[in-house]
């Protein structure tokens, strides 16, 4: 498939802000004027059909990350949510710690400290300061009374792809749980979560899924559901889901038991939309194209005068996202906005996040902006 012509962005537009929210998809905008015309005209008649869209969802999520079975997949209204899950649903005792990291985007650290009223320690992890083997730091914050490891898969503001493998091995050996951020990795790279031995992994649709903002998922092992307690409450998580006048309440045998209300049917059918796109495509495909295009920036930002690249560019670092600074990064963000470059101004310099189908000529033209 064309995957160039899915995106027919504004003629002047640069897309290079993905890491934030992405565009949608033609095959995904069209999935969502269907929904709302179907709705119109005959309300929720089909909707036995919808439900079959929402378990074809769940399907094609267990094979973006390589679930054992969709009921490993909750269906959740942001990563925000997924993690607090995990953090209000542990058996925490006062003296336990969660290790983690200083910079993590807020999502990855508020739920974490809030523990921290219960006697629960936050050991943060400064990966400004910690040498070449950010890794190495996070196992040496681990002690006996660690119960969770939890980190970003690709740091929001700088792109730095952490080693999931070592991690996840290092928590099974040790009886520590692991939970991984995948919103900057998931629909861009290969994210695996049997490889990585992840516990929980969450990730919204907006960014490099290509779908709207207000659904992503939360995968949980079947090995620790059950040792996670329930947070809320609701018709849609209960196992007999269809028993309206059920007087014994039994939450579902999957991670549906973390779905307590309505589902998002509308955000289900744009979801389901891009991951069929991006599944047909091939995530390897994703990535190769990807990081094709990511060489192409860090070579042009790399010839440029001044130009001081922030982003770990090698081989086993290197994301969607680079972020540089310049002698003037308020100037220069200025000028790229100006030029139709759409970026963001994070870690301490200006970020950059095109996609597999960006245009190579359009990052040219960027990198001519960017040389001024």
């Amino acid at each position: 498939m064309d995957l160039a012509s899915q995106f027919p962005l504004t003629g002047t537009l640069i897309h290079l802000n993905h890491a934030a929210v992405a565009p949608w998809p033609r095959v995904t905008a069209e999935a969502v004027k269907a929904f709302a015309d179907e709705n119109m005209k005959q309300a929720s008649l089909d909707y036995p059909r919808w439900i079959r869209t929402e378990e074809r969802l769940r399907e094609r999520i267990r094979q973006l990350v390589n679930a054992r079975s969709a009921s490993e997949i909750a269906l959740v209204k942001n990563t925000s949510e997924g993690l607090s899950f995990v953090a209000s649903g542990i058996d925490w005792h006062r003296g336990d710690n969660v290790v983690g990291i200083r910079q993590e985007f807020p999502s990855n650290r508020f739920p974490w400290l809030a523990l921290e009223s219960r006697g629960v320690a936050f050991r943060q992890l400064d990966l400004d300061s910690c040498g070449g083997d950010p890794e190495a730091a996070l196992i040496a914050l681990c002690n006996e009374r660690t119960r969770l490891l939890s980190v970003s898969a690709v740091q929001y503001a700088n792109g730095f792809r952490m080693d999931l493998v070592r991690l996840g091995e290092f928590c099974r050996r040790n009886g520590i749980l692991f939970c991984v951020d995948a919103i900057q990795q998931a629909g861009a790279i290969p994210f695996d979560v049997r490889r990585i031995c992840a516990d929980f992994a969450v990730a919204d649709g907006h960014k490099w899924m290509l779908a709207p903002e207000g659904l992503g998922f939360f995968y949980v092992r079947e090995e620790v559901r059950d040792n996670l307690a329930l947070t809320q409450y609701g018709w849609h998580m209960a196992q007999e889901l269809s028993d309206y006048a059920a007087e014994a309440f039994r939450p579902a045998e999957s991670g549906r038991r973390f779905e307590c209300g309505s589902p998002n049917m509308l955000a289900i059918h744009a979801l389901d939309a891009s991951l069929g796109l991006l599944l047909e495509t091939g995530i390897d495909e994703v990535w190769r194209c990807l990081s094709e295009r990511m060489t192409v920036l860090r070579s042009g930002l790399g010839a440029i005068p001044g130009i001081d690249i922030l982003s770990d560019c090698s081989e086993t670092r290197l994301s969607g996202i680079l972020t540089f600074r310049s002698a003037d990064d308020d100037a220069l963000f200025s000028r790229l906005q100006e030029g139709g470059v759409f970026c963001a101004r994070r870690g301490g310099g200006i970020r950059l996040s095109p996609h597999c189908y960006t245009p190579l000529p359009l990052l040219e033209t960027a990198l001519g902006l960017i040389e001024g």
